[in-house]
């Protein structure tokens, strides 16, 4: 993602249906019957659809009358993109600061204290 754009939480629904589908891509009907109760209006989607692909989220392949739209953006990479966000935004881009704002907050056990320290430990390897 060369510009950092976030997703609207109805955008997120779309982009999360789509991460996790199978065929990593879908009609508009086939999304909209993956989408938990109250689903939205077929048309209300179609508008989610049409936004995503303006923003360069999704891209859409026009098979028979209908569109079949795809992913452009992975999961991952989103993710890495929301995170370094927060980051910055929150926590003045200081890695340190957020984790001590989670450490602090969290009720880690030791094990997860232990996993913690070595992957601190790896990453210096």
């Amino acid at each position: 993602m060369k510009e950092k754009k976030l997703l609207t939480k109805a955008e997120f629904q779309v982009m999360h249906i789509l991460w996790n589908l199978p065929t990593r891509g879908a009609f508009t009907g086939d999304i909209l019957a993956k989408y938990p109760d109250p689903k939205p209006a077929y048309t209300t989607l179609a508008t989610f659809l049409k936004i995503l692909t303006n923003k360069g989220f999704v891209k859409s392949i026009k098979v028979g009358t209908m569109l079949y739209f795809t992913p452009v953006v992975q999961q991952e990479e989103y993710t890495e993109n929301y995170l370094s966000n927060v980051k910055d935004v929150f926590f003045g881009g200081s890695f340190m600061s957020l984790i001590s704002f989670f450490t602090k907050r969290e009720k880690l056990s030791d094990q997860e204290i232990d996993e913690l320290v070595d992957l601190i430990k790896q990453s210096k390897e």
